[in-house]
Formats: C-alpha cells, sequence, structure tokens
C-alpha cells in the first residue's frame, strides 16, 4: 500500500484531501505544517509527500529544501505542491526546488489523483526491479 503524506496547515482542506485519498486505497499520513512534516518524513518514509507552499513554522519550499541539502536519501521521494500560489514566478520556484508537480488551489482531485497514479505507477515498477525509488 502505498503511503502519502499531506502537509497542510488549514484542517478543513487537509482533512479533504485525506479522505479522497484514504478513498483511492491509500495509507495517508498529515501533518499542520512544514516542520512537522519533516519530522513525519524522517520517521515514517512516505513514499510520497503532498505539500502546501504557505504554512507557518516552515513553509513547504523550506521543507523540501531542508531534506534535499541535510537528507539526499530523500531526494527522490516525489514531492507534489498544492498551493493557492498560482503565479508563475512561485511555481518556477517550486519546481526549481525540486517537486515532481505544481497544483494551485481550489483542487482539482480528477488532476490530483492522475499525478498520484502516475507516481504510484512508477514506485511499483521500480520497487518491482529492485530499485529504490
Amino acid at each position: 500500500m502505498i503511503t502519502v503524506l499531506c502537509v497542510e496547515d488549514e484542517k478543513d482542506v487537509r482533512e479533504l484531501i485525506v479522505e479522497e485519498l484514504e478513498e483511492a486505497g491509500m495509507h495517508v499520513l498529515q501533518a499542520e505544517n512544514g516542520k512537522e512534516g519533516l519530522e513525519t518524513i524522517l520517521e515514517q518514509r512516505p513514499d510520497i509527500v503532498i505539500s502546501d507552499i504557505t504554512m507557518p513554522e516552515m513553509d513547504g519550499i523550506s521543507m523540501l529544501g531542508e531534506l534535499q541539502i541535510n537528507y539526499p536519501q530523500f531526494s527522490n521521494m516525489p514531492f507534489i505542491f498544492l498551493t493557492a500560489l498560482a503565479d508563475r514566478e512561485k511555481m518556477i520556484e517550486g519546481l526549481g526546488a525540486g517537486a515532481e508537480s505544481y497544483l494551485t488551489k481550489p483542487i482539482d482531485f480528477d488532476v490530483l489523483m492522475a499525478k498520484i497514479h502516475g507516481l504510484v505507477v512508477r514506485i511499483e515498477n521500480r520497487v518491482a526491479a529492485g530499485l529504490e525509488f
């Protein structure tokens, strides 16, 4: 079973995302901000991370940067930014930081699930081939 970490400071949005992912058969972990998200990644090692960008304590881009700089063993972990920041510069910054995808709110769950499904296929193929993701 694929484990997804949802890092989102808005409780209602986080719960909606978690519900959709669980209904799709995924195990879902939750964090309220980037600091909690980083701790959860290090402790639980989820397969995929979905993260907001603007959050208290540590934003999503800082969380991803911290992983890539200080925890290179997590550098291949698929990371999807899901944010209200729709301007081109933020999108370029998020993708340039190493995110797999950059989706904007309001959430289009069909697009989100398609992105996740594509990542799941890649993860399963790599695991079947005996490779790390």
